[in-house]
């Protein structure tokens, strides 16, 4: 037995997805309390353009298994990946994101980039409209609000398909994957030395927030004036 890690998830990476797991059940929290937290859901509309933001450019410039060409796979390699799952043992190792894993990453992004986006122009016809409503035709702006509310139950969906998937690798496959998400260590028996990441890159992530914070400063900025509608 030995208790020798090998660093795997950088810093950046694992507070993202803490803050990302968060931001989306107080979205829906804010949501569902009333007109009078419709704020504090707007400002988290803000701030999630800008967590998905960050993490697109962590897919580009990130340590090696926050890069989307570290776990991106074609459609033989997901089937045959996820043909391995029905084998009786422990999963197939994946270093970083396995290739199922992967395919959730980019899912669930997207799904809050269209939330966010639908967001921007969504109303509820009485007080609260997005920064962009102004800019689009009152059908435009019905049809956007209804995306942006049924596509949150395709978000939750996707988040209960990926803690199934949590819970059956642990219980059924024997491989924990949240200790890993809470310290960014996994034992050196699974990474191989020349898989592990040295550093979390924290300068480099602190020019992609700028980046990050610059854009959604850039987005709001470009809204339209309101009319008779409270931001």
């Amino acid at each position: 037995m030995t208790t020798e890690r090998r660093l795997v998830w950088d810093l950046p990476l694992r507070l993202f997805h803490w803050l990302f797991a968060a931001s989306v059940v107080a979205s829906w929290a804010t949501a569902q309390l009333g007109v009078s937290w419709m704020k504090w859901h707007l400002r988290l509309g803000n701030w999630m353009m800008g967590l998905v933001v960050f993490r697109v450019l962590w897919g580009l410039a990130g340590p090696r298994h926050a890069r989307f060409s570290s776990f991106l796979a074609g459609p033989r390699k997901i089937w045959s990946y996820a043909r391995g799952l029905t084998a009786a043992g422990r999963a197939i190792n994946s270093v970083g994101h396995n290739p199922l894993g992967g395919l959730m990453v980019i899912f669930m992004l997207m799904l809050v980039a269209l939330q966010v986006g639908t967001g921007l122009f969504a109303t509820d016809d009485i007080t609260w409209s997005g920064p962009y409503n102004p800019a689009v035709s009152s059908a435009t702006a019905k049809f956007l609000t209804r995306v942006h509310h049924l596509n949150f139950n395709v978000i939750w969906l996707a988040i209960s398909v990926h803690i199934a998937a949590i819970a059956f690798y642990a219980l059924v496959k024997k491989d924990n994957l949240i200790p890993a998400m809470l310290t960014g260590w996994k034992p050196a028996e699974a990474v191989p030395a020349d898989q592990a990441i040295e550093t979390s890159a924290l300068w480099r992530a602190a020019v992609v927030i700028a980046l990050a914070a610059g854009f959604v400063y850039w987005v709001l900025s470009g809204a339209p004036p309101p009319t008779d509608a409270e931001f």
